[in-house]
């Protein structure tokens, strides 16, 4: 009894921290963005490079929420 509990509570947590890692993940993109808009109009010769930095710093969030979704999962199948 005890067993089924635990795993019903482990595919619970998984499926909650894999939901908070894609809004989470979600969210800071989309700070991300506000930010390099924002630069850009303030200082609008200097996109292409803000533009660069926001590319690298969204695909670095998403990398980091791609294995919090992927330990999330693997918490509800293990």
């Amino acid at each position: 009894m005890d067993f089924i509990l635990l795993d019903a509570l482990a595919n619970a947590g998984g499926a909650v921290g894999a939901g908070l890692a894609a809004v989470g993940a979600g969210i800071g993109i989309g700070q991300i963005g506000k930010g390099a808009v924002e630069a850009i109009a303030r200082q609008p010769e200097a996109s292409n490079d803000i533009r660069a930095n926001m590319i690298l710093a969204a695909a670095l969030v998403e990398g980091a929420a791609l294995f919090a979704i992927i330990i999330g999962f693997l918490a509800m199948v293990l």
